[in-house]
This record gives C-alpha cells, sequence and structure tokens, in this order.
C-alpha cells in the first residue's frame, strides 16, 4: 500500500478524537518515563546513597536498558495468556513498586530497583501502540504518526525531572515519573 501524509481534515477528525489525545499522551509518558529513570538514576544513586556514578549507577543504568529487553520476551510470553489491558495494567503497577522502592527505599534497594523499574516498563510501548491503533477504525497510518510523535517525551520529561530536582531535590524530580 503506498502509504502518504493525510489531509489536514483527516487529522482534524483525529484530533478531535478523545482517544487519540489519550494514547498521545500516554505514549508521552511513557516515553519521558524511561528515558527520565535511564536519564536521572546514576545522579540519584550517587547523590542518596553515595554510588560511584561511572561504576555502580552505569551498571544500573546498562541493567535498566537490559531488564527492558528480557522484559519485552516475558511480555510476549503473558500475553499469549493473558488480556493486554491487564499485562499492562500489571506492568505499571510493577513500574510504581520499583520506582516507589527506588525512591524510598534504602541503597541496596535503591540500586536493584530502579534497573527493575525496566523489566516492566518494557511491555508498556507495544502495548500502547496496539491499544491506540485497535481504538479507532480508520487513518491508522496517520494515527501510528501521531503516536510515533509522542516519543518527544523522552526529551521533555527528563528536562522537567531535572527543574523540579534543582528546586525540590531529586527525589521529588523523580518522583514526578
Amino acid at each position: 500500500v503506498d502509504e502518504r501524509a493525510g489531509s489536514l481534515e483527516m487529522y482534524g477528525s483525529l484530533f478531535r478524537k478523545p482517544m487519540v489525545w489519550a494514547f498521545f499522551l500516554c505514549v508521552f509518558a511513557y516515553v519521558g518515563s524511561e528515558q527520565g529513570t535511564a536519564d536521572w538514576m546514576s545522579k540519584f544513586l550517587s547523590q542518596y546513597h553515595g554510588y560511584e556514578p561511572h561504576t555502580a549507577g552505569a551498571t544500573a543504568v546498562s541493567w535498566f536498558w537490559g531488564l527492558l529487553t528480557i522484559g519485552c520476551l516475558i511480555g510476549m510470553l503473558l500475553l499469549k495468556f493473558f488480556d493486554s489491558r491487564y499485562v499492562l495494567i500489571g506492568a505499571c503497577l510493577g513500574a510504581l513498586l520499583c520506582l516507589t522502592a527506588a525512591l524510598f527505599g534504602a541503597a541496596n534497594v535503591s540500586i536493584i530497583a530502579f534497573p527493575a523499574i525496566g523489566l516492566f516498563a518494557s511491555v508498556m510501548w507495544p502495548m500502547l501502540v496496539s491499544l491506540g491503533l485497535n481504538s479507532v477504525s480508520e487513518h491508522h497510518g496517520s494515527f501510528a504518526g501521531i503516536l510515533s510523535t509522542g516519543i518527544m517525551g523522552g526529551a521533555v520529561v527528563p528536562v522537567i525531572i531535572g527543574r523540579i530536582g534543582d528546586h525540590f531535590g531529586l527525589r521529588a524530580g523523580v518522583a514526578f515519573l
């Protein structure tokens, strides 16, 4: 199929649908959370727990990305047995529990909980896109483009975390996630 950008009228019809905005914001928030976690965990571990950012912090970040990959495989397996909405809810709850433990736990908990966020976050992107595309009956290519534009959250959210951190402390900044 020859895929082309849609007309202004077609985009207008998409943007008038609350679900389009909801899924766009979900993708924005997801990518922002993923990138915000990866960008700030090393600084957090250093500032609050005294871990060396170039060794322990870098290792935590690499484990985050590694667990993100492993979580994709686990997520695909879970989708064979459970509805995607329930897997998504479970993944969100797991990520929030890990984030809470990372922010408020002891040093030995925080250094494990931060990377573990990746294990749960990994399934969110494909499920959000899939559920989003299934929520509209037409213009899937253009809607996929709108959803993909949500990746700008990865540029915006880490800055917000830093600004909040500058004024209220990094724990408050990372809690924005």
